[in-house]
C-alpha cells in the first residue's frame, strides 16, 4: 500500500535540547520556524525553553512554546506532549536533540557516568520518539530526526570519548531499525552524523587556536557551525524528503574519510 500523505499548512515539529542559544537545536527550530513550522522546545531547563520559544515566536511571527522536560523520564516527556497536542497544531516532525558529552577516559569512567550518558543520548531519544509516534501513526505522517555524530564511526577522536561514541552508534542502529518498522505508517526516520560544530557541548566555546587544530584532518579546511547542521536538520523533516528513510547523513566537512 502506497501512502502519500501530504502535509497539513499548520503542523508542528517538537525539537528537544534547543534550550541553548549556542546549540544546534535552537538553530534547528529557528531555521524551521523561519520555514513555517509551529515550534515545541523541549529542554532540561524550562526557562531557557521558555525563553527560546519566545524569541523565535517574535522573531519569526510562529506558535511556538517551551517546556521543561527531562528526556530519560517517561512521565515527563508525556506531561511535555500532552501539553504541545493540546496547544499546537499536529505534531508532523521530531527533532531528537537532546545530549550530554563525555570526555572522561575509558578506564577513569564510571557505571554512574556510563548509563548518565546513555540515559540522555539513547534512552532519551527512545522515550521523546516513542511517545511522539503515537499520534504520527495515527495521522498516517511524520518525519523523525535524530543526531548521531562522527564520533561514532571513528571511535572518538574529538572531544568525548567511549560512552558518547557508544551512545551514539546506538543511535543508528536505533534509526534504521525504527525505520523499518514505521515505513508502513507513513513515517521516515533518519539521522545526522556532524563531525566537530562550535557548540557547548564541546566543552565551551572553541578558541581560535582549538579550531585550527580540529580543522587539520577537516577536508573543507574548517569546523562546522550550527548552521549546517540546521540546514541539513531541516531538509530531513520537510514534505520532499519523503523517500528518504533509515539513512545516517555523514555532515563533517569529509572528516570522516580523512
Amino acid at each position: 500500500m502506497t501512502i502519500t500523505t501530504s502535509f497539513p499548512i499548520e503542523r508542528t515539529v517538537v525539537v528537544t535540547g534547543a534550550g541553548s542559544a549556542r546549540g544546534i537545536g535552537r538553530a534547528t527550530a529557528d531555521k524551521l520556524a523561519s520555514l513555517g513550522w509551529s515550534i515545541a522546545i523541549l529542554d532540561i531547563d524550562g526557562a531557557a525553553a521558555q525563553a527560546a520559544a519566545a524569541e523565535i515566536s517574535s522573531q519569526r511571527s510562529v506558535r511556538a512554546i517551551g517546556l521543561g522536560a527531562d528526556v530519560s523520564d517517561q512521565a515527563s516527556v508525556d506531561a511535555a506532549i500532552d501539553e504541545v497536542e493540546a496547544s499546537l497544531p499536529p505534531i508532523v516532525a521530531l527533532a531528537n536533540l537532546a545530549g550530554i558529552s563525555s570526555p572522561t577516559e575509558f578506564m577513569d569512567e564510571t557505571i554512574e557516568g556510563w548509563e548518565r550518558v546513555f540515559s540522555v543520548n539513547m534512552t532519551g531519544t527512545f522515550v521523546v520518539t516513542q511517545r511522539v509516534l503515537r499520534g504520527m501513526i495515527e495521522r498516517k505522517l511524520g518525519r523523525i530526526v535524530s543526531v548521531s555524530s562522527v564520533s561514532a564511526q571513528r571511535g572518538g577522536g574529538t572531544f568525548s570519548k567511549v560512552a558518547y561514541s557508544a551512545s551514539k552508534a546506538g543511535i543508528i542502529g536505533f534509526t534504521r531499525g525504527l525505520a523499518r518498522e514505521m515505513g508502513q505508517h507513513g513515517i521516515t526516520v533518519n539521522c545526522v552524523a556532524p563531525g566537530p560544530v562550535d557548540t557547548d557541548i564541546m566543552g565551551g566555546t572553541l578558541t581560535d587556536k582549538r579550531k585550527d587544530e580540529m580543522s587539520a584532518d577537516i577536508l573543507v579546511g574548517r569546523v562546522g557551525t550550527v548552521h549546517d547542521i540546521a540546514a541539513l536538520m531541516a531538509f530531513l523533516v520537510g514534505e520532499e524528503a519523503g523517500y528518504i528513510t533509515a539513512a545516517t547523513y555523514d555532515i563533517n566537512g569529509g572528516l570522516q574519510i580523512s
